[in-house]
Order: C-alpha cells, then structure tokens, then sequence
C-alpha cells in the first residue's frame, strides 16, 4: 500500500526597499499547506514546487526574516514570481 505524501506550503512577503529580506507570512503540513496553496491560487500569486527549500522553509518561524543561507534558493523564487507576473500581465 503507497502512502501519499502530505503537502507542504510556505509562504513568503518581501518589498524591496523596505524588507531587509524576504518574511514567511504563513507555513503549513497537509490540510493547512493544501489551503495555503489554494489561497494563493486565487489570489493569482505563482506556485512554485521545490521539495528542498519547503523543508528550510518550515523550519523558520512565521514572521521571521530567512537566513542569509536561503537567499540565493530565495532570490529564484522571486525571479519566477517576478516572470511568471510579467507573463500573465502580456496576456
């Protein structure tokens, strides 16, 4: 019998110019994690699935600033963020 992997989701704010470095606003394991992503959805916010950066992720508190050794995983995130936004605003 294969077990499914619960769901993982975090969920983060950065305003540059503002932010020293990008917050986790929400984080969440199963049920949680399923609304976090489903939020997001509807808001037409990008998901982005990368099963090493949500283990990191989870560990950091809610409203805490991430560590200087997530910046670069970080930084792509927001890339993706930034190109999947400039995608969707062409369409």
């Amino acid at each position: 019998m294969r077990m499914e992997k619960k769901k993982k989701a975090a969920a983060l704010k950065y305003s540059a110019g503002k932010d020293r470095a990008p917050v986790v606003v929400a984080k969440g394991v199963g049920e949680l994690a399923e609304r976090i992503i489903e939020l997001a959805k509807k808001e037409g916010v990008p998901v982005l699935e990368d099963r090493y950066l949500i283990e990191a992720l989870l560990k950091i508190e809610v409203f805490e600033e991430i560590p200087p050794v997530l910046y670069e995983a970080v930084a792509k995130v927001l890339v993706f963020v930034q190109e999947a936004r400039r995608r969707a605003s062409q369409r």
